[in-house]
């Protein structure tokens, strides 16, 4: 039986958590605000509040385990250096006070890509992250892989947009019906299940994935083929996209994800549910 831990249980994290559970793991989820306490205590075998950025708490978090999930976010009030860098820089300075820790999980962003015009990007890729918030996560990823060793592997999980129960596209894209947006709609959208965030994670885990990996599904399309596609299957006014404005996106790229697939995982929604 291997003991699992998960940094950070929100959308994601919360159902990694119920899903190691299922599996049998022995699962310790965390959060920082003591009061949702009872809510991961119903799908892990311990809950504790835990700052990324505590030594002492990260520590003791890691104390036995054999596996950890980074899957933080940002808070009220905290940047993306807060909540991302620092957490993996205080991560990273604790790592050989725990030497029965033989494997990182991260959830990073396809946002590090950048714009790349739409063409196909894959984990080889330079990454030219266009706004700050995506160079501190490239930054997150940097740190982190330069601490994987031949027993400890860093299997950085690079996600597309997350969507799933509570976060459907129709709810994420419908408040654009029936107006008009910046640019031409060309943008690609890479979009990902919370079941496949999931299941990628649980696969990761058990193969002892290193590296990065691409998580996203394989319906790649331009934003205004998804968004009319949204309109017309829950009968809404379609969008009108004008191109003499600039497009409010700095990340434009059809992302591959034929590297996790090769490694073995199956997707569980190749096609987007909309």
């Amino acid at each position: 039986m291997r003991n699992v831990a998960i940094l950070g249980c929100g959308y994601v994290g919360l159902r990694v958590a119920d899903n190691w559970k299922q599996q049998g793991l022995t699962v310790t989820a965390t959060t920082t605000n003591r009061d949702r306490i009872p809510e991961l205590e119903a799908v892990s075998d311990r809950a504790m509040v835990v700052r990324g950025d505590n030594r002492e708490e990260l520590a003791q978090l890691l104390e036995g385990q054999d596996s950890l999930l980074v899957s933080v976010s940002t808070k009220r009030r905290q940047t993306y250096d807060e909540a991302y860098l620092q957490t993996a820089k205080t991560l990273v300075s604790v790592l050989e006070k725990v030497p029965r820790l033989k494997q990182v999980l991260y959830t990073s962003s396809c946002s590090v890509y950048g714009d790349f015009g739409g063409d196909w990007v894959e984990e080889t890729t330079p990454v030219k992250p266009g706004n700050p918030n995506a160079a501190v996560l490239a930054e997150t990823e940097r740190v982190l892989l330069e601490v994987a060793t031949a027993d400890r592997s860093i299997c950085l999980l690079r996600l597309g947009g997350i969507y799933g129960p509570g976060r459907e596209i129709a709810k994420i894209y419908r408040r654009m019906a029936g107006t008009t947006q910046p640019g031409d709609g060309s943008r690609m959208s890479n979009w990902v299940h919370l079941d496949d965030i999931a299941g990628a994670i649980a696969f990761a885990e058990r193969q002892g994935l290193n590296g990065i990996y691409n998580l996203v599904d394989d319906d790649v399309q331009p934003t205004r083929e998804l968004v009319d596609k949204v309109c017309r299957t829950h009968n809404l006014p379609p969008v009108t996209w004008d191109a003499s404005q600039a497009g409010r996106s700095s990340y434009n790229a059809k992302v591959s994800n034929e590297k996790l697939k090769q490694a073995g995982y199956a997707l569980i929604h190749p096609k987007r549910i909309v």
